[in-house]
């Protein structure tokens, strides 16, 4: 028979988005429990919802008797003979009830108890599907914003990007459409601890969808995107370290020798990379080929400051980054980020000395020794060098690599090996 709860259920599962299959045993669960309230928890009894016909049936088996002593487990053999002409008396005989039997206060209770689990069932689903997709981007608008984050609409589902999950100096208002990363899902009864205060309001106790535009793995999804060969596994992102909204250092290794991975990264005319730059409010973003061997590893992770040497320390874990004097500013960053980065991108403690004080500080007694005894040094070099004006390894230090340079024959790489030699 035709019931308006199943009617009225059934309209509010299409606006939930609720599976039918899934209100039919909710519904069907909370008319056996009524069930059980109105014949006890002995009776025999079934209920069929039909969601698509917005009908339900209700039967009880009772006992067919002639004088009825229990009307809760009996019925008369006069009143099922009006039903069923064959039935005889002692059989068992389905009662089809109907809902409006079971008196007001019943029916008010089973809508009360149908909206509290419709509101569980959408609880749980939400919290079921979104846990699933922690890691994945999502695109929303901005629903509101207060003091301590924004409210962001996905697909009607509400998420929340808590202020230091965005990037700083960003501003996003109402109606702006924003991607961000997924990064936790908190079901409502872990929101509070018992002695732990609200950070912010609470919406109707739903799962709290937690959205972030600062985290290293947003920056990780978005390459993803733009760059095929990261999403095919060609190219492999190895290490991430990031000052959101700042700078970034992407340490980037191909599995293909044919395929250059920085190169991958950056794009034709720096196409990809420029995406995620805008994408993340002009964040620099430093895009290094990975190397196992710390040395070349660390030299890169300073970029964009080239260092002349980097001495490591494996024991200590801590290298010496030698850096022409001009580059230091470079070398540092704004308030030290790039440094920094560069620590954390590496695994490794970087000191960072200038070019003039290294030289400065290995100066000894050995120093004026004649080019000629210098092992290793070619007759060529020398030549080159005596005829530049200078005799000793106190003047070639002194010079440093700038100065080599500036010798007349004397390229980056023959510098870079006359400094070896001393070495520098």
């Amino acid at each position: 028979m035709k019931s308006e709860i199943v009617s009225a259920a059934a309209e509010i599962a299409r606006e939930k988005r609720i599976d039918r299959e899934d209100l039919r045993d909710i519904l069907e669960d909370i008319f056996m429990t009524l069930m059980k309230r109105k014949y006890g928890e002995d009776a025999d009894f079934d209920v069929i919802v039909n969601i698509d016909r917005g009908d339900m049936e209700i039967y009880v088996e009772k006992e067919v008797v002639n004088e009825v002593t229990d009307p809760d487990t009996q019925i008369s053999l006069k009143a099922a003979l009006k039903v069923d002409p064959e039935v005889e008396e002692g059989e068992l005989f389905a009662e089809v009830i109907s809902p409006e039997n079971f008196g007001r206060r019943l029916i008010n209770i089973a809508k009360q108890t149908l909206l509290q689990r419709l509101r569980e069932y959408e609880k749980e689903k939400v919290y079921a599907e979104y846990k699933s997709r922690v890691g994945e981007i999502v695109i929303g608008d901005v629903h509101q914003e207060t003091r301590h984050g924004y409210f962001i609409v996905v697909d009607r589902t509400e998420m929340f990007m808590p202020r230091s999950e965005s990037i700083p100096k960003e501003r996003l208002r109402r109606g702006d459409s924003v991607r961000a990363l997924i990064k936790e899902v908190i079901k409502p009864d872990m929101l509070l601890g018992e002695d732990e205060q609200p950070r912010r309001r609470r919406r109707g106790h739903r799962p709290e969808i937690i959205v972030s535009r600062a985290d290293k793995q947003f920056l990780i999804r978005l390459f993803e995107i733009e760059v095929p060969e990261i999403f095919d596994g060609i190219v492999e992102i190895k290490k991430v370290a990031r000052r959101p909204g700042e700078r970034s250092k992407i340490a980037v290794e191909s599995i293909d020798k044919r395929i250059d991975p920085v190169g991958a990264c950056v794009g034709m005319r720096g196409v990809r990379i420029q995406s995620v730059v805008r994408e993340l409010n002009g964040e620099r973003i430093d895009v290094i080929a990975y190397s196992s061997e710390p040395e070349i590893f660390i030299n890169r992770v300073m970029t964009p400051a080239k260092p002349i040497r980097v001495i490591y320390n494996r024991e200590e874990n801590l290298a010496v980054a030698i850096i022409p004097d001009k580059d230091m500013g470079l070398a540092m960053g704004r308030g030290e980020a790039n440094r920094e980065l560069a620590q954390q991108l590496s695994g490794v403690n970087i000191e960072l000395i200038k070019e003039s004080e290294y030289y400065e500080s290995t100066m000894d007694d050995d120093t004026g020794i004649d080019l000629e005894e210098i092992p290793g040094l070619s007759a060529a070099v020398v030549d080159k060098l005596r005829e530049a004006g200078y005799n000793n390894v106190e003047e070639l230090k002194a010079l440093g690599l700038q100065g080599l340079l500036e010798v007349p024959g004397i390229g980056p790489k023959t510098a870079q090996r006359v400094l070896s030699h001393l070495n520098i």
